[in-house]
C-alpha cells in the first residue's frame, strides 16, 4: 500500500481517540496550504482509506495539525486553561511515494508520541 495514514490512541483510557479533527497541510517554504480535515473514527482512524493517495500523494513536506484539546474536552477531560496540549502539529517529510507513510499520534493529556509506523 501507499500513501499515508493515521491513527490516533488516547493513552490515558487505552482507547482510540474517537471523533479528533485533523487537519493536513502541504508546507511550501513559509507558507502553509491546507489540503483537507478529517475525523477519527471509532477505532482511531480515518474513514476512506489513506488521507492522501493517487496523485495527491507527493513528495514534500506536510504537517498533520490534530486538535487534541478539543478531542480531551469532548471526552470529558477538565484541562487547564490555557490547556498544556490543545492543537498539536506534526511536520514531516515525504520522500518515497511508492512507500506507505504511517504517522501515528499516542495521546494524554500532558504527553504525546509519534513515529514512523507501519
Amino acid at each position: 500500500m501507499t500513501g499515508l495514514t493515521t491513527h490516533v490512541l488516547d493513552t490515558a483510557t487505552g482507547k482510540p481517540a474517537e471523533g479528533l479533527k485533523i487537519d493536513l497541510y502541504r508546507i511550501d517554504g513559509d507558507g502553509r496550504a491546507m489540503i483537507k480535515t478529517v475525523t477519527t473514527n471509532a477505532d482511531g482512524r480515518v474513514d476512506g482509506g489513506p488521507i492522501l493517495i493517487g496523485d495527491s500523494f507527493i513528495a514534500g513536506t506536510y504537517e498533520l495539525v490534530f486538535h487534541a484539546g478539543d478531542y480531551l474536552r469532548q471526552s470529558g477531560v477538565t484541562l487547564t486553561d490555557p490547556a498544556f496540549l490543545d492543537v498539536i502539529p506534526l511536520r514531516f517529510g515525504i520522500s518515497d511515494v511508492s512507500a506507505h507513510y504511517h504517522v501515528p499520534l499516542l495521546l494524554s493529556p500532558y504527553s504525546y508520541s509519534t513515529y514512523r509506523g507501519s
